[in-house]
């Protein structure tokens, strides 16, 4: 199969049956599930009379309506009570393993299934949260589904999908100090659009893509939603070997000399086919934030707000309800746009590498007066690194709050909001009107590190061209 992509594979092999409407019946190796999409899905479930096929394959976490200044039961908030209680007895009732609170094991579902070792090469992973594709980085093919597909899946451990083209997107160079896989992702949206991979699997490739982490990698695939592609993914090779090895969830002893030497077959031949191809440089991107109200309205942060002259006259209109929203001049340069709140946390950069990027910056330095600034660990275990390595104490002593895990001010299902017309630069992934909890709420998307920059300065700052702490 030299010919073939990892995407064409894992398809085949999951592939259950072709359907008479020419969609594929596609078994689902691993099922993630939530307590703000998994609801109706049991309710439906048992409407029907039916059982979960495989709870076995099925694991559950509670991330966005979790609270993140105190997760003490029963939670202030009412609603989120009810929705993780839910969560609970429906896991009871059928047999699904639940990482809870206190577990140890506890986060943001898609930080949470990769660090436990679930998340393995030549996988099909479902869950009802569209950042799934962050999965993909394994060399796994991921797909963020719906509240009646999550019933599917349950019910049967399969979906009805349409098989998709594969685009490759060669990165060329490496990436240069102070420009991190955010900036990568975020360059490659504004480049291509948010509309640009619809139909698309992504398949990240090139020296700048093997160089990259695992958790980089996440990073990378986690945003392939946002560029309009149904999933994204990169090929397993020795880094990702590496990660899994002695996981809860990892192979181990003889099988996982098997498991790798399986792994290794699934990656896109040598001469494999895809359905296009785009090339970039890594070596020309430079740390890049969102202006606008899509995560494709990117700019370097060296560069300025981009003018009616230079933008796509079919994106026009979009700009000029960015340029009013976000209140701001075309040709305004963004560096010293000043900021309200400052947010490192999500699926997008919750990791512990994340952390350790920001509070370098953080180290020795000060939260400038009148900023919100806080930092939400992406899960449990992430939490105890971080602050075995003293990582708290630098985020504290500069001024950052150090909060419990979850999605927090990511998409606010919680108490974590922004309000009113508050600026937030953010390390997560989607700066609609109002995604951060404030109907006029405004958001700047960039890497932990810029986050912590801004931080520091209180408004937006090239984190390469601050002086030493």
């Amino acid at each position: 199969m030299s010919t073939a992509t990892l995407y064409d594979k894992v398809w085949a092999l999951h592939q259950v049956a072709e359907l008479p409407s020419g969609a594929t019946q596609l078994f689902i190796g691993l099922h993630l599930i939530h307590e703000v999409t998994s609801p109706q899905a049991f309710a439906a479930l048992k409407d029907l009379g039916l059982n979960v096929r495989h709870p076995e394959r099925t694991v559950a976490t509670v991330d966005h309506i979790v609270p993140t200044t105190s997760q003490a039961r029963p939670f202030a908030d009412g609603l989120a009570e009810e929705m993780l209680s839910t969560l609970e007895r429906n896991c009871q009732e059928n047999g699904i393993h639940l990482n809870g609170l206190g577990s140890g094991r506890q986060g943001i579902v898609h930080v949470m299934a990769p660090e436990l070792g679930l998340t393995q090469p030549g996988m099909t992973v479902a869950c009802g949260d569209s950042h799934t594709s962050t999965h993909g980085a394994f060399g796994a093919i991921a797909f963020g589904i719906g509240t009646s597909q999550v019933r599917d899946v349950l019910a049967s451990q399969s979906l009805t999908m349409n098989k998709l083209k594969v685009r490759r997107l060669w990165v060329d160079g490496a990436l240069q100090p102070g420009v991190f896989a955010k900036d990568l992702v975020l360059h490659i949206i504004r480049t291509l659009g948010v509309k640009g991979g619809v139909g698309y699997a992504y398949e990240f490739a090139g020296p700048a893509i093997e160089a990259l982490s695992m958790e980089e990698r996440m990073t990378l695939c986690n945003m392939a939603i946002e560029g309009g592609a149904r999933c994204g993914y990169v090929n397993p090779d020795q880094t990702t070997f590496d990660y899994l090895h002695g996981r809860p969830h990892a192979p181990s002893g003889e099988a996982w000399d098997r498991a790798v030497s399986w792994w290794q077959s699934l990656a896109s031949g040598a001469d494999a086919s895809f359905d296009d191809e785009v090339k970039l440089d890594a070596a020309a991107i430079a740390p890049t934030i969102t202006w606008g109200i899509t995560p494709g309205q990117g700019i370097g942060v060296d560069e300025a707000v981009p003018t009616l002259e230079q933008t796509p006259e079919e994106d026009r209109p979009l700009a000029q309800e960015a340029y009013r929203y976000m209140d701001l001049q075309p040709g305004q340069a963004i560096v010293g746009l000043p900021v309200d709140v400052c947010f490192i946390g999500s699926c997008t950069n919750g990791r512990l590498s994340d952390l350790r990027a920001a509070a370098a910056v953080a180290a020795g330095r000060q939260v400038a007066s009148g900023i919100k600034a806080f930092v939400v660990p992406g899960s449990e275990q992430v939490a105890a690194a971080a602050e075995a390595e003293g990582l708290d104490a630098v985020f504290r002593q500069a001024g950052f709050e150090w909060r419990e895990p979850g999605c927090s001010m990511c998409l606010a299902m919680n108490p974590d909001r922004l309000e009113g017309r508050q600026i937030s630069a953010s390390s997560s992934n989607r700066n609609f009107k109002g995604r951060q909890g404030s109907a006029s709420g405004r958001t700047l998307l960039m890497s932990p590190a810029m986050v912590a920059a801004a931080a520091i300065t209180g408004h937006v700052t090239d984190v390469r061209s601050l002086p030493p702490a």
